[in-house]
């Protein structure tokens, strides 16, 4: 049902639960899965100024995204994307220039006690804007 599966990471422990998940889902060159790494910009400064912070956040999301990888059964094609900007907005642009078939990302528990204190999380924003289907981990 679903072949291209797209898996935004952030590099925390949460995110081993999406992946979990989508081991279970997979079953070999049948599906794509991708993870996908957002580098948000700091806006306001000159690309000369932070050229070389955003080279080191790159080779350390190149490094952890190649380990990440490894952890889908063998056979699997998984293949790592690294983009600059908006999370939000990039998983969702990513997902739909693409033809992602799924989203599938972590997030938080809601507070029964304040439950609207989670909507300008990304995993909402992707959800509610998103093209295509989301689960959410929790």
């Amino acid at each position: 049902m679903f072949r291209k599966i797209l898996i935004p990471v952030d590099f925390s422990t949460k995110n081993l639960a999406a992946v979990k998940a989508v081991r279970s889902m997979v079953h070999g060159p049948r599906e794509q899965v991708t993870l996908l790494h957002v580098i948000e910009r700091i806006n306001g400064l000159s690309s000369d100024e932070v050229r070389p912070f955003y080279r080191k956040l790159e080779r350390v999301a190149a490094k952890e995204l190649g380990a990440w990888s490894k952890k889908f059964p063998k056979g699997t094609p998984v293949k790592t994307e690294i983009l600059y900007g908006n999370r939000a907005a990039e998983i969702v642009k990513y997902a739909a220039d693409r033809k992602m078939d799924l989203i599938l990302l972590s997030s938080h528990k809601v507070d029964p006690d304040n439950p609207g204190s989670g909507w300008g999380t990304t995993s909402y924003k992707v959800a509610i804007l998103s093209q295509c289907p989301v689960l959410l981990i929790k």
